[in-house]
């Protein structure tokens, strides 16, 4: 893994001249005592240790060094900021709140704001994000990284067209910046400006730019017809053996998808595989089904009906749920079509919630007894929080989207903070679905996803789950079939906007018209009217799945 801390890391010790370096070049007439390094220069010692552990990945080493640094230093910011980077991808939290101790201890730096900026841009919470970053910008002007980041946050905040200046600034600045050279046309692509995204990441990769990023990212902008010189450039790259994991598996994963759009399905599906391969990404199934049982154990009818007494009344919440590339995105932004409903995205909310009060989502965790520590106050205040985090993005809608797909885990918690939100449960053919997650770079979160007996049976825990849901809310989610989308949109989007319980409104049928950023997986896609070619497209890969079909059981409709 990369180092988590930014570039200019460096800039935030404060080094001093070594014991050595300060001594005279005579040797006094007496001998003295050897002075030893000062607290500062020890501590910089430490520190510098500790990046070296965090960078080999040695992370509780690298922890334990940080710790003892405070003990003899208490709020030295540079060990609250690198606690900060040893929670990046393992626990926000964490992350968040040491990042904020560090800008508390030395508000002037940039890079902590940078840093806490981010670290809040993953946790979807957009305001806090782009206050720390405009002020690291504040405090540095010129400072790419943090122009890149407050893009990436404007992007994410559905406002595509406030983050292009700021990736052209930064282009400016460094015309061969990474974070630059792919922010920009992914922020042109987010707006369905494909033509326009397609030369930047074509000019990223004439100038050796990113280069696996950038063929995963133009192979994203259009749908081939025939096949492009891409092709045999994204298979001269693979044979570069010095590529690390997640790049080899960026340009397998591009090459899969222009064989795919060129139906020379074997090939398409082999390098889909050995990009899954690459990554070395694994998901521990047993562990999943021990939480999926005790999530139905602990969230019965009778818990979820008299704790929800105490929830928020409001129906502005509504949540679109279910495996991911099962059609969360387009039922999103048919409904988001509609002029008193706001498309918010995926967002993380919930799932901070569900794990401050902890519903984390792993075996060990004593679900009853975290449900039983939820008081009526608690719940109000969780659901009035979450109900402003909503109404912060669109303070005047009737109805706000949340399409985590995820939060297919946490409906018991929907079902208590709002007992009349809207939810949407997106179905889809068990090997269609499988084989569009199967086939797309999904992160670390979605590791089940990269082996196909896995990912047969981790649905079946989905979908034994959604079966729970269903008696625990009887009536309450609306089944949206894909297949039925996309056989009847008209209908079916009716049925929609009715549970949604608004009027019927045309614009809901040219979703694909709809001004704004898209920031999904499916980009290209949902700038188009529906097409059909997707149902029954696993019979493409037959030949070549059968541990999938067999993991599925009879979910596989074959």
């Amino acid at each position: 893994m990369s180092n988590r801390l930014p570039p200019a890391w460096a800039k935030h010790l404060k080094t001093q001249p070594s014991a050595r370096a300060v001594a005279p070049k005579a040797a006094p007439p007496k001998a003295q005592p050897k002075a030893g390094p000062s607290r500062s220069q020890a501590d910089d010692m430490l520190l510098r240790q500790a990046l070296e552990l965090q960078k080999a990945e040695q992370l509780p080493e690298a922890e334990e060094l940080c710790l003892k640094v405070l003990a003899r230093t208490p709020n030295h910011p540079l060990a609250f900021y690198i606690l900060g980077t040893l929670g990046i991808g393992y626990d926000s939290e964490k992350a968040l709140r040491y990042f904020a101790r560090a800008v508390a201890e030395e508000p002037r730096n940039p890079y902590y704001h940078l840093s806490l900026g981010e670290a809040y841009l993953k946790l979807s919470e957009y305001t806090p994000a782009i206050r720390h970053i405009q002020q690291a910008l504040a405090l540095k002007p010129d400072l790419v990284e943090a122009l890149c980041a407050l893009g990436d946050a404007y992007n994410s905040f559905d406002k595509g067209e406030m983050a292009l200046p700021l990736f052209e600034k930064a282009l400016k600045i460094d015309r061969d910046h990474p974070l630059a050279r792919i922010g920009l046309p992914r922020a042109l692509t987010s707006l369905g400006r494909m033509d326009e995204a397609a030369l930047h990441l074509k000019e990223a990769i004439e100038r050796r730019i990113a280069v696996p990023a950038a063929y995963n990212a133009l192979v994203g902008t259009r749908k081939y017809t025939e096949e492009p010189p891409e092709l045999a450039a994204i298979l001269r790259e693979l044979q570069d053996l010095g590529h690390m994991p997640e790049e080899a598996a960026a340009l397998h994963h591009a090459a899969g998808k222009i064989l795919n759009d060129l139906r020379r399905y074997k090939e398409a599906i082999d390098h889909f595989k050995q990009g899954n391969r690459a990554r070395g990404q694994t998901f521990d199934i047993g562990s999943y089904r021990r939480w999926v049982d005790n999530t139905i154990e602990t969230f019965t009818s009778e818990l979820v009906a008299s704790m929800a007494a105490h929830g928020n009344s409001s129906e502005a919440p509504v949540f679109v749920v279910g495996m991911p590339r099962s059609g969360t995105t387009l039922t999103e932004q048919i409904c988001a079509s509609h002029p008193d409903v706001h498309g918010a995205g995926e967002l993380s909310k919930l799932r901070r919630i569900a794990n401050g009060i902890g519903l984390k989502d792993n075996p060990d965790a004593n679900l009853g007894k975290s449900v039983a520590a939820i008081t009526p106050e608690l719940t109000k205040t969780l659901a009035a929080e979450h109900l402003a985090y909503l109404r912060e993005r669109a303070p005047d809608a009737l109805r706000i989207v949340d399409k985590m797909p995820h939060n297919f885990e946490l409906i018991g918690l929907i079902g208590i903070l709002f007992p009349n939100a809207r939810i949407i449960h997106c179905r889809r053919d068990a090997i269609d679905n499988c084989i569009s997650c199967f086939v797309l770079q999904f992160n670390e979160a979605h590791s089940y996803s990269a082996d196909l007996e896995t990912l047969g049976l981790y649905y079946r825990e989905y979908d034994r789950l959604m079966r729970h849901w269903s008696k625990v809310l009887p009536g309450r989610i609306f089944e949206n079939q894909y297949e039925t989308l996309i056989e009847n949109q008209e209908q079916q989007s009716r049925r929609l906007i009715d549970y949604l319980g608004l009027p019927w409104d045309e614009a809901c049928l040219r979703f694909f018209d709809r001004a704004g950023s898209v920031n999904t997986y499916s980009n290209w896609q949902v700038r188009q009217p529906i097409y059909k070619s997707s149902v029954k497209r696993w019979k493409n890969y037959e030949s070549e799945i059968q541990p999938l079909i067999d993991a599925l059981g009879d979910l596989a409709e074959v």
